[in-house]
């Protein structure tokens, strides 16, 4: 006999679902490569990116295709995250900083169909374009009026033009769990990067677990800036994490420098973020430069390699920001733990 209380798969989808009927209202906040700040809201992100899953449908797309990308951390990239894994199909992150060589190699081993990018990839994109073999179809992600011209790589989309050829009219599919969803490439390895293939239900659950107390600790009432980019593991999974509970998310984009990163965190009074340790270094200087202050901030993660004793103590003793040392892996989600004080250590 089965139990079949809540009897639904754990689907990407459904947290963009969930968030656009919670927390329709609540901003999404993009800074792209001149600073500039756009303001979306999960009400209109999950309709845009169902316009996104229209399209590619249309373009002959089917479950189990993978879709890559290649951009910065910024709105139009998070609505890929739920436009191509809520169709079924596998959202390849690609990061543009790894090799030429090992680019060509990621895309013609997860053999992408279509690729996404950010306008300041088009000149790296036409010196790889010739040796890509299974991609068809490569979509810039700008407003027409930005579109670019290339003499190497043929009928460019628009993004844009794509969202507006559709109404945003559809339900997400329903379908097993453990169909893959995204795709990420690890090179800390040795010969060729290795793809990580993450499955609808692997990526829910590790939601749930990062947004607990003991973990994140992250609720609707939060404002969450991932600083990894969201071609390096999912921003470690964060934008999922912050979508679930609703949480204002602010997307950092190419510009991560001290003052960059501190401006963010003041104007848009955000309570959590996460980096690796150079990122806090660039800004431990800035702050001492200008003599600004992290009033809003609460908490931080600190990943990617071991966090020096001396950042901790100063995030605490002189900002007030609680330091969270995270250890994972593309390969585990990518969190694996979280080193958050059990009530034994308070006060050590």
């Amino acid at each position: 006999m089965q139990g079949l209380m809540s009897d639904r798969p754990l689907l990407i989808s459904s947290l963009i679902d969930h968030a656009a009927r919670y927390h329709g209202d609540t901003e999404i906040v993009s800074s792209d490569a001149e600073e500039k700040i756009t303001r979306s809201n999960y009400k209109e992100v999950n309709t845009r990116s169902k316009k996104i899953a229209q399209a590619l449908t249309k373009l002959g797309i089917k479950p189990g295709d993978t879709i890559a990308t290649m951009a910065w951390s910024n709105v139009r990239h998070y609505e890929l995250y739920f436009g191509i894994s809520g169709i079924g199909s596998i959202c390849h992150t690609i990061n543009p900083r790894l090799f030429p060589e090992q680019l060509v190699f990621i895309m013609n081993d997860a053999k992408d169909k279509f690729i996404f990018i950010d306008l300041d990839f088009i000149s790296l994109m036409e010196k790889l374009f010739d040796k890509l073999k299974t991609i068809q179809k490569v979509i810039v992600l700008c407003k027409k009026e930005d579109m670019p011209n290339s003499d190497i790589i043929e009928n460019l989309i628009c993004y844009e033009d794509l969202i507006d050829n559709e109404n945003g009219i559809f339900n997400w599919p329903i379908f097993d769990e453990k169909i893959a969803s995204s795709l990420c490439y690890t090179s800390g390895t040795t010969g060729n990067p290795k793809g990580v293939l993450y499955a609808h239900r692997s990526t829910v659950i590790h939601a749930f677990a990062a947004a607990a107390p003991d973990a994140m600790s992250l609720s609707a009432r939060d404002v969450v800036m991932p600083i990894a980019p969201m071609f390096h593991a999912n921003a470690w999974a964060i934008p999922y994490v912050s979508t679930m509970v609703g949480a204002k998310l602010v997307l950092p984009g190419r510009n991560l420098d001290g003052k960059s990163v501190q401006s963010l965190i003041e104007n848009e009074k955000v309570t959590f973020t996460a980096a690796v340790p150079t990122i806090w270094l660039m800004l431990f200087e800035y702050l001492e430069q200008s003599g600004k202050k992290l009033d809003s901030l609460k908490s931080c993660v600190v990943g990617g390699s071991a966090c020096p004793r001396f950042m901790m103590e100063k995030f605490y003793e002189k900002y007030g920001v609680e330091v969270l040392h995270c250890w994972g892996m593309t390969e585990t989600s990518p969190i694996g733990t979280i080193n958050r004080a059990l009530p034994k250590h308070e006060g050590q």
